[in-house]
């Protein structure tokens, strides 16, 4: 006897939306923000290094810092 499984429900996409609840935005902000405490951090350890190449890892965190900033901007997650 050959098994088949029941029908699925077609599965909706879900779009998430910021500002639909506070407690996810704050958890976003709360988040973004200890990864850009965590890079400028890095950026700072590696500027007192003579590490051959600090600048080029300085260069991408600050453009991963720039991203993250314009993220909490965008979203009007910034005190």
């Amino acid at each position: 006897m050959e098994k088949t499984d029941p029908p699925r429900p077609a599965q909706t996409r879900r779009s998430v939306r910021l500002d639909q609840h506070e407690s996810v935005r704050s958890h976003v902000r709360d988040q973004v923000r200890s990864e850009v405490e965590r890079l400028e951090r890095r950026i700072e350890t590696l500027r007192l290094t003579r590490a051959p190449h600090a600048d080029i890892m300085i260069s991408a965190y600050e453009r991963l810092l720039d991203q993250k900033s314009s993220f909490l901007e965008s979203w009007d997650l910034v005190d």
